[in-house]
């Protein structure tokens, strides 16, 4: 069954430092990150032997954080050491794809050792690439990350840091990157600030992570954010002074464009991201949602307000929230059970998956629901076919209306800078010419409304509206887009 949601391409971590087992710090921020990337993890350390030489280990495999990493002995044994670096993957070519696509990737060049991890997505990786195999590298992967690693082997600068702050300003598109050298953890993200990257530490470490809820796990101090366009290095004298050296990407720009849909879906509402609280924009995008978009009980009597668990509990929140601000009575409820035990290979036929459907993710609680206005309340529609099927769902449990309402606007345009969309005409709001009566008519709800770009960018508080990225919606991308990015196939 295809995924009919937003898929974020990865998540990173660096870790420098713990004595002896930077690896467990890292393997419990992973777990953290899980939702960044279920497909694929992978760790690599950095160990010193007897004559202070730079060994590095690595441990990757597919499936879950828990079934990669599923001995506890490999953390005093095979990824020892001071200093680890790691990755969640999630790929737009399935789990089926080689392991040598899952990350970290680890090479031996001139200067000693390099390991690098990488969210986001090159959009001229396949012009760099293509350059360098007629200069006569050899690549190992179909990962546009391995492009990050040629670029920097290949410099004939005589220090690592010039040589990634080179190799960084030839890219384009979206990087956050942990890159681990021998003595080192460099941590770096592209000149627009598309995904997020923040700096936190513990009493004995500093650890580098794409979401604050791994400081959490850790029991971390937040430090700060990565900044666009920003190489920090983490080393033995940041351990002594606690100053992390600072670095510009040569084509450091000054425009933020952060990617809107972090704070819609994909980060996690107990992170920090940007700069600000997850819970707290979702919650807003809730108000203004309910403020623009209200639905009342043509009985006077009180509207359901029910959530699609989990990405949409703390809209749902905010939405009822200014309901009852406005008068408008209503009632947050659990409508909908999310099972959490399917496991991520869910193996089924594939004609038994499209009957299931939704049945296998969710159960109605049909005392909630039976003869209730009800109002869905969800962060976004991709294909509509998930969308459809839950509707059809819900209806099972007898309610008196069905209205479905969305915390961002209608997606019609793929994205290049680390979300994994289909293709336009896969999107059901393009499809439908972002006719929104005919998109209600497909899914058999009663009413249905997104909010608009601006009344998106409203909830944006504390951030000005032109830092963020809205091309899924708008159409207006950052950066030129050459048509092999991303493997897209334009079709308008």
């Amino acid at each position: 069954m295809k995924i009919d949601k937003p898929v974020c391409h990865c998540g990173v971590v660096g870790v420098y430092g713990h004595e002896f087992n930077a690896s467990l710090k890292v393997y419990f921020a992973l777990h953290a990150l899980q939702h960044r990337g279920q497909e694929a993890a992978g760790i690599v350390t950095s160990t010193k032997n007897e004559k202070n030489k730079s060994t590095f280990n690595i441990h990757k495999g597919f499936g879950l954080v828990s079934d990669v990493f599923n001995d506890d002995k490999m953390f005093s044994t095979s990824l020892t050491g001071k200093a680890a670096i790691g990755h969640n993957r999630y790929s737009t070519t399935g789990s089926s794809d080689s392991k040598k696509n899952i990350q970290p990737f680890l090479v031996q060049y001139r200067m000693g050792n390099l390991a690098v991890a990488h969210n986001g997505n090159l959009t001229n990786a396949m012009e760099i690439r293509e350059k360098l195999v007629n200069d006569g590298s050899i690549f190992q992967t179909s990962s546009d990350t391995e492009v990050i690693l040629h670029l920097i082997a290949r410099s004939q600068l005589d220090n690592q840091i010039d040589q990634i702050q080179s190799a960084l300003s030839e890219l384009e598109g979206a990087y956050c990157v942990t890159i681990m050298t021998d003595d080192k953890i460099v941590a770096a993200r592209d000149p627009y600030g598309f995904r997020p990257l923040s700096i936190g530490k513990t009493k004995d470490s500093y650890i580098v992570a794409s979401e604050t809820c791994a400081f959490d796990m850790l029991s971390a101090e937040y430090i700060r954010d990565v900044e666009p366009g920003e190489i920090i290095v983490i080393d033995e004298e940041t351990l002594k002074t606690g100053e992390i050296k600072s670095y510009s990407v040569k084509n450091r720009n000054g425009i933020k464009k952060h990617c809107v849909f972090e704070y819609i879906y994909f980060s996690r509402p107990d992170s920090r991201i940007f700069g600000s609280n997850v819970d707290k924009i979702r919650r807003k995008l809730g108000k203004v949602l309910a403020k623009n978009h209200p639905v009342v009980d043509k009985d006077g009597e009180k509207v359901i307000v029910i959530s699609v668990p989990d990405s949409s509990n703390t809209a749902a929140i905010g939405y009822q929230n200014q309901l009852e601000k406005d008068g408008i009575p209503s009632k947050l409820e659990i409508g909908l059970i999310r099972s959490h035990y399917i496991g991520r290979t869910f193996i089924l036929p594939e004609q038994l998956k499209r009957e299931l459907g939704v049945r296998i993710k969710f159960n109605t609680v049909k005392g909630v629901l039976e003869g209730r206005t009800v109002v869905i309340v969800d962060d976004s529609i991709v294909r509509g076919t998930t969308s459809k099927q839950l509707v059809n769902l819900i209806k099972e449990a007898g309610p008196k209306e069905i209205h479905l309402r969305i915390s961002s606007p209608p997606i019609l345009n793929p994205c290049y800078y680390g979300m994994d969309f289909p293709s336009r005409n896969e999107l059901i709001a393009h499809k439908l010419n972002r006719d929104i009566k005919k998109i209600g008519d497909y899914l058999h709800v009663d009413s249905i409304e997104y909010m608009t770009i601006d009344e998106m960018l409203e909830s944006m508080v504390d951030h000005a509206p032109d830092e963020f990225c809205t091309a899924c919606f708008s159409g207006i991308y950052p950066t030129a887009i050459k048509k092999d990015a991303n493997k897209e196939v334009f079709d308008d």
